[in-house]
């Protein structure tokens, strides 16, 4: 008999990629699965159905830069400019068909009194992000006050989220605080790496 803390077997063989705050990950591999702790932070996992090609990004909107032409500011530049890559990514290595995307969004947990309000603007963004795009969401693993674990097979689809314990979400908040705490710069022409 399995313990409740092992993984689906889909999940328990293959190769393993870390998808790290910043990444976006795409490939069709059979084998391999993505795999993210997220506390505020979102990630979406992106798959093109026909082509059986997936990825996962996974981005923090630290805070609004307050400017009127944006409701979100430099922070949502920066989960668009996410959002757009791994839909881009996915497309150019697919079909091509928008039709053929699946989309599933993870996070944005409140974890933390500090980052009260990043979560649920990081929720509120991807959704209306998706929405405005003409995107529906398959499926979503969103909010509450809990870290993730999300594992991601691209070239299945199949994602799985397991709710992480305290000593795990207390390492995330200490990463995402430190984020935060960063000036947050509108991304220029070039991709920045963090």
């Amino acid at each position: 008999m399995a313990s409740p803390s092992s993984l689906p077997p889909e999940f328990d063989r293959g190769v393993v990629t870390t998808v790290h705050q910043g990444d976006c990950l795409v490939s069709g591999e059979a084998n391999l699965t993505f795999s993210t702790v997220l506390g505020s932070c979102i990630s979406a996992c992106v798959r093109d159905i026909a082509a059986k090609i997936g990825g996962m990004n996974h981005f923090l909107l630290a805070e609004p830069s307050g400017a009127s032409r944006d409701r979100y500011g430099a922070s949502a530049r920066y989960g668009a400019f996410a959002m757009e890559q791994l839909i881009n990514k996915v497309l150019s290595r697919g079909s091509g068909r928008k039709s053929n995307l699946e989309i599933k969004v993870f996070g944005g947990g409140l974890i933390n009194a500090a980052l009260s309000d990043v979560g649920a603007k990081n929720i509120e963004f991807v959704r209306e992000f998706l929405a405005n795009e003409g995107y529906e969401l398959v499926k979503e693993d969103l909010g509450g006050t809990y870290v993730r674990r999300v594992m991601f097979k691209p070239h299945s689809g199949r994602a799985f989220v397991k709710r992480l314990d305290n000593a795990v979400g207390a390492t995330i908040v200490r990463e995402e605080i430190a984020v935060a705490a960063r000036a947050v710069k509108p991304p220029a022409d070039d991709i920045e790496l963090f």
